[in-house]
């Protein structure tokens, strides 16, 4: 019985060693390989314009603005037409209010 026990653990070890040269090995040809483009972060688009096209049919345009603001600022992300489309923009989907209401329209 302790010899499985010390065998399972040891199988344990080898693994967790196993999947961590691995993942070293996997970061280090990333870093390493210099054919790879650098990742250079999007564009900051123009949240004023983006957000005036979102919430130009909203009945509260003011509101709707400062809001979309805010979460365009914080996502750099708006999404299509006037309303709806979230899958389109991950973070500006979740964002709530205190409420769990969505924040972004």
């Amino acid at each position: 019985m302790a010899i499985s026990k010390a065998l399972a653990s040891s199988f344990l070890i080898v693994m967790l060693i196993l999947h961590l040269a691995r993942s070293d090995l996997v970061i280090r040809t990333m870093v390493d390989d210099p054919s790879s483009p650098p990742l250079a972060p999007p564009p900051h688009i123009d949240c004023d314009s983006e957000c005036d096209r979102r919430c130009k049919l909203s009945s509260r345009p003011n509101l709707c603005k400062r809001a979309c603001g805010t979460c365009c600022d914080r996502c750099n992300c708006v999404p299509s037409g006037t309303s709806g489309h979230y899958e389109e923009c991950d973070c500006y989907a979740n964002q709530t209010t205190h409420g769990g209401r969505h924040k972004c329209p």
